[in-house]
């Protein structure tokens, strides 16, 4: 058997799936991007969605929920200056994509000689970072119940305060197919699965909750015994350890933040301040500062769409550009922002394989993919025992930032007061408050141990979700404050 490039099978099945069976073809796309452009516009694309998802959930030992859905549609786009106008329609039709083009191309003044010409076809180039597969099919119904059940069980079976266990699975096939007024054409295949644990515990009347669980691009059979019982031991050993936690005490302190999803810090706190669109319009605490120190020396920030099966990775962007890894801090100095197609030619820069969309529904923005710190030199176990008193913070739940300002706050669903270098007990309550610029420059040692989370992050932005991913290693940051409950 001969098997296609990567990226021309992929263009295949998307074409299969949302060209074909309503009778279109590239001279459709072609004559739909022709009625935008026979105005002049800056930029026009096409984007086509097909998605199908399933999920099942097991609560006390019984399937709660199971859910299946199909979605598809097509998303039509004209931009001139800083202007986008947008039209989509779940009906792939040549009819409705030619009503589409028409109603977008209005965004330009009129017809005549500043129209422009749809480019000759040109495939786009891109990863092959995961296989193509179906994750749904990968096991069937029985199977996913089983795994579910076996979560439940494991967990139960850990301690005897384990008092309620919560396991979720989801599976989503998504393929996309843009076509652009430059005549690039471009398509994605994208798996992508999770698991999910929630255990609660309950001890002298008091009840405590911990998570765990991850997933990426790949099928389903990546939820192996092994695999479910490290999840199973994240989510059991941290309802267990919040259930002796004291309330958490307050005041400005040095801060150690453990690896991995803590990273989510990182990603809110910074990550969002490096977009391109706040940048443009001067709204971000980052704004024209390329080429300046903005974090402490060793400080390395890093947005990576180009990991092989993770969750935030991309093969293509939602706009038809290679994914890239793209180095936006480098030793504590500014390098560049993430970029669309837009803001990058308003700001005179090439895209960086960020414009992201959630569906067929929604227009592009710049947003992360995998944003993560790179490791230093120092073991973990050093930057503890280095806090005279303070907080040490291994997990987080909710955030939020102001773009403008650059402060935040988060709240640490598992951390520990640290005195002398000794961790003392584990604490409730804390919230961490702090400036994102500012508490780059305040990192004054950073692990040799940086780990991405397992696989379950979701970026909001302007009303859109994607899966993102995070990532640092163990940080201490001095002068953080800590809002808490004692």
């Amino acid at each position: 058997m001969i098997s296609r490039e990567p990226t021309l099978e992929r263009l295949a099945v998307a074409q299969r799936l949302l060209l074909e069976p309503f009778g279109l073809n590239e001279s459709h796309l072609s004559r739909a991007l022709a009625e935008i452009t026979s105005h002049k516009v800056d930029d026009a694309d096409l984007y086509f969605q097909y998605t199908r998802s399933e999920g099942w959930s097991l609560e006390e030992g019984i399937v709660k929920t199971g859910s299946f859905s199909i979605d598809q549609g097509v998303g039509v786009r004209a931009v001139s200056g800083e202007k986008t106008a947008f039209a989509y329609s779940d009906d792939i039709s040549e009819a409705s994509l030619l009503d589409a083009a028409r109603t977008v191309r209005t965004i330009s003044a009129g017809a005549g000689t500043g129209s422009t010409k749809v480019g000759a076809k040109k495939i786009a180039g891109g990863r092959s970072l995961y296989d193509g597969l179906d994750p749904i099919a990968t096991l069937d119904s029985t199977a996913k119940v089983q795994l579910l059940e076996r979560a439940e069980k494991l967990a139960r079976s850990k301690d005897p305060r384990v008092a309620q266990v919560m396991a979720g699975l989801a599976s989503e096939y998504d393929v996309v197919m843009v076509a652009r007024a430059d005549g690039t054409l471009a398509a994605d295949v994208r798996p992508l699965v999770r698991l999910s644990i929630t255990v609660i515990a309950e001890q002298n009347g008091r009840r405590e909750m911990g998570t765990g669980g991850g997933g990426g691009r790949f099928g389903l059979a990546y939820f192996d015994d092994a695999q479910i019982e490290i999840y199973v031991n994240d989510a059991v050993n941290a309802a267990l350890t919040n259930l002796d936690s004291r309330p958490a005490p307050a005041g400005e302190m040095t801060v150690v933040l453990g690896p991995g999803w803590p990273g989510i810090l990182l990603h809110e706190a910074i990550g969002h301040g490096l977009e391109g669109d706040f940048n443009r319009k001067g709204s971000s605490a980052f704004s024209g500062r390329v080429g300046k120190r903005v974090a402490a020396k060793g400080v390395t920030v890093l947005d990576d769409g180009t990991i092989s099966d993770r969750r935030g990775s991309l093969n293509v962007d939602d706009e038809g550009n290679p994914s890239q890894r793209n180095v936006l801090i480098e030793d504590g100095m500014l390098r560049g922002y993430i970029q669309d197609s837009l803001n990058a030619r308003l700001m005179g820069v090439a895209p960086t394989g960020n414009g992201r969309r959630e569906s067929y529904a929604h227009i592009p923005m710049p947003r992360m993919t995998n944003t993560y710190m790179l490791g230093g030199d120092k073991p973990p176990e050093e930057i503890v025992a280095s806090i005279k008193k303070g907080l040490y913070a291994t997990n987080f739940g909710g955030g939020q930032v102001d773009i403008t300002s650059g402060k935040f706050v988060f709240s640490a669903s598992e951390a520990f007061w640290v005195e002398d270098g000794k961790i003392l007990y584990p604490v409730k309550g804390a919230t961490i408050v702090g400036n994102g610029p500012d508490a780059l420059t305040r990192v004054t040692m950073i692990g040799n141990d940086m780990s991405l989370d397992s696989g379950v992050g979701t970026c909001g932005k302007e009303g859109q979700s994607v899966p993102v991913g995070v990532g640092q290693p163990t940080l201490r940051i001095d002068g953080l404050t800590v809002g808490g409950t004692a």
